[in-house]
């Protein structure tokens, strides 16, 4: 693509149902695509603005639903914000608020990350409760014990979290939980041990990139913070924290999402401004399955060979393969020859995309936390429905490789993720446009 446009295109209201994405399958993708800034390292960045009075700015910001969900929540907060392409400038104004309103924390999980942010900052705040959401139940047990460790009574009321702390305190504290460690949890402990008094040591932490980006920006902003990376992060907190200037890394799902196109429609493409290191669990799995991804010069080439091999994961916590690359995982395997067996340990309920897939002519039925994969040689277009964001992906794959016009209706729940989709997709050479939806 070429440079990026100095202000955000328009993301129009949610109204369900409002357009479908259309594609018309077999064809090869050939060409570049440019990876964006990771959504998942920005959205905790941008709630740890809330911990300094200085202006922040902020590099490689997705133009996406969910950055814009964050701002507006910034804004309700009491935050200036300034959008200029993928530049946004963070400001405080005069009055700060505590409360995180039910109306932007419910539409997006990561919103709950400014918890940590205002009970360190201001020493009380109240934030709603995220609930559920369609890839199973995602508790804040972990959240609310870390801050609790740290000082902070923590009372639930109408749906609210409600926290006070005169003076949050460090504390050793274990984070591990059913599923692994908490990427979002160890977000809100770690920015809230910031600006704690004495020393914080965070057990079990999320070392996921996102959390590393994240730390690199604590640091940047004057915070004192050792096992940047690791499952363990010491914290001694400091009394102020100084606005910076900083760059928000490549996002790894975003990568790898088009790296399985390419696999998908036995395709080679390049993927400018990925990071190769962040994808190595994917990567290795794709090399058994018989697709050869390299790094040169600094650019990701991906070249599959003309059988792919049915390769059976499991996902896990950073470094293993991702959840969120689960879904357009299996899109691939159904096209393979044999049965592959995938499990997510992560979210072991995270299965929806698996009868969309099977509209298409997928073999695939669900076991528990497995899904048995019987691959087929070709999946046909259909009408199908996306239940969130990475499901929708991996019906973009399934449509890209199938056979005929697939429908995806929803489409909405790729606005909260990927940039550009439809466009990047155009540049490599796939037939791929919006309609309206009949009411």
């Amino acid at each position: 693509m070429g440079a990026r446009s100095r202000r955000w295109r328009t993301l129009r209201p949610y109204v369900e149902g409002m357009e479908k994405l259309i594609i018309e399958g077999e064809r090869p993708l050939k060409g570049e695509v440019t990876i964006s800034g990771a959504k998942n390292a920005a959205l905790p960045i941008m709630a740890a603005t809330l911990l300094t009075d200085e202006p922040c700015v902020l590099r490689n910001i997705p133009q996406l639903r969910d950055t814009r969900t964050m701002i507006a929540l910034l804004e309700s907060l009491g935050k200036a914000v300034q959008v200029d392409g993928d530049k946004v400038t963070i400001s405080s104004t005069d009055k700060m608020d505590c409360v995180a309103d039910y109306k932007l924390v419910s539409t997006m999980r990561g919103s709950f990350c400014v918890l940590g942010p205002l009970i360190a900052k201001l020493a009380k705040a109240k934030v709603s409760l995220p609930g559920g959401c369609v890839i199973g139940i995602r508790p804040v047990d972990l959240h609310l014990k870390g801050l609790k460790a740290l000082g902070a009574k923590i009372e639930i009321e109408n749906g609210y979290v409600l926290a006070n702390a005169r003076h949050l305190r460090g504390s050793h504290i274990y984070l591990g939980g059913m599923f692994g460690s908490s990427v979002l949890a160890t977000a809100n402990i770690l920015m809230a041990a910031t600006l704690a008094k004495s020393q914080t040591i965070i057990e079990s932490a999320a070392c996921e990139p996102e959390i590393e980006n994240l730390t690199q920006f604590l640091i940047a902003m004057g915070a004192k913070i050792k096992g940047k990376g690791s499952h363990c992060l010491t914290v001694t907190g400091v009394k102020k924290l100084r606005g910076v200037s900083f760059k928000i890394i490549p996002d790894r799902i975003e990568a790898g999402t088009y790296i399985l196109m390419a696999a998908a429609t036995k395709s080679c493409i390049t993927v400018r401004n990925g990071c190769y290191a962040h994808l190595m669990g994917l990567i290795d799995k794709l090399d058994q399955a018989g697709v050869k991804v390299t790094e040169e010069e600094g650019l990701i080439k991906v070249r599959p060979r003309k059988t792919i091999k049915p390769i059976g994961i499991t996902t896990h916590p950073y470094p293993g393969f991702p959840t969120d690359l689960q879904a357009q995982f299996m899109a691939l395997m159904a096209l393979t020859q044999g049965v592959s067996v995938i499990t997510d340990k992560i979210y072991p309920d995270r299965f929806m995309h698996i009868a969309e897939l099977n509209r298409m002519g997928a073999d695939i039925r669900r076991d528990g936390p497995n899904a048995i994969v019987n691959g087929i040689k070709k999946l046909y277009g259909a009408p199908v429905m996306a239940s969130d964001l990475r499901a929708s992906a991996a019906l973009i794959i399934a449509g890209l490789a199938a056979k005929g016009r697939t429908e995806i209706h929803r489409m909405y729940h790729l606005e909260r993720g990927y940039e550009a989709l439809d466009e990047k997709l155009t540049a490599l050479g796939a037939k791929v446009y919006r309609e309206q939806e009949s009411l």
